[in-house]
């Protein structure tokens, strides 16, 4: 008889998660349809036939519930890369860095509403909160991983760095332990920019007058952008 009120809360933890889980499907799928802008509590209850006020014992808001999905993509992003980069453990550093990139697009393309709700227009009057910042930075982390593990780095042409910039980068080398010069770090955040600038501008339509073969432009860049950072790839 001990056992049974343990039993019974895994129950209705249970039973907590797959409704939780249940309305983060139907908040996913309105965010498609409708767009993020539009996203409602009430619609999203009637879709799980729940009424609202029962949401609101899981999301207290549609902020809280905007979050916990852009939590979750940002997780999914992060578990695929990280994935990824298991796998190519022992490679040379610039051959990971452009399977990492590429890793990035699969992803985007399998997850295009996902990828918008990351990278795409601002939400008007919704500003992520710190819960965003551990999973939002996963993927930028596996990137610096690259560098970081890199047997050796070809030198790059040293660049002049403004004093406020090499404060940041300094403060940025030390959250990321990350064993680099100025210029190196310049690098680093150009690159990691111009990765999803392009696969934004993919997404977005914004290459189909001018490219014919977007996985093939993807690909040259993402090895210029670790031949930029010294990354050898062979």
């Amino acid at each position: 008889m001990a056992a049974e009120p343990t039993t019974v809360t895994g129950v209705r933890a249970r039973a907590r998660a797959e409704v939780r889980a249940a309305i983060l499907a139907a908040a996913s799928k309105r965010v498609a349809e409708d767009g993020a802008n539009d996203l409602s509590l009430r619609a999203v209850a009637r879709d799980v036939g729940m009424v609202s006020s029962a949401v609101y014992r899981y999301f207290a808001s549609r902020d809280e519930l905007l979050t916990a999905l852009i939590v979750e993509a940002y997780d999914s992003l992060g578990d695929h890369v990280e994935a990824h980069l298991e796998s190519t453990s022992g490679r040379p550093a610039g051959e990971r860095w452009v399977d990492a990139a590429m890793a990035i697009r699969s992803w985007a393309l399998t997850h295009p509403n996902d990828y918008a709700l990351l990278y795409g227009t601002p939400i008007p009057g919704y500003a992520a909160p710190d819960d965003t910042v551990a999973s939002g930075t996963r993927v930028s982390r596996a990137l610096v991983g690259i560098v970081r593990e890199a047997d050796h780095r070809d030198p790059i042409a040293e660049r002049p760095i403004e004093p406020s910039l090499s404060e940041s980068f300094a403060a940025l080398r030390a959250e990321l332990d990350l064993d680099v010069d100025d210029t190196t770090t310049l690098a680093i955040i150009s690159a990691w920019s111009q990765l999803f600038g392009l696969l934004t501008f993919e997404l977005f339509g914004q290459t189909r007058d001018f490219v014919s073969d977007d996985e093939a432009l993807f690909r040259a860049a993402a090895t210029a952008m670790a031949a930029s950072i010294g990354l050898r790839s062979g």
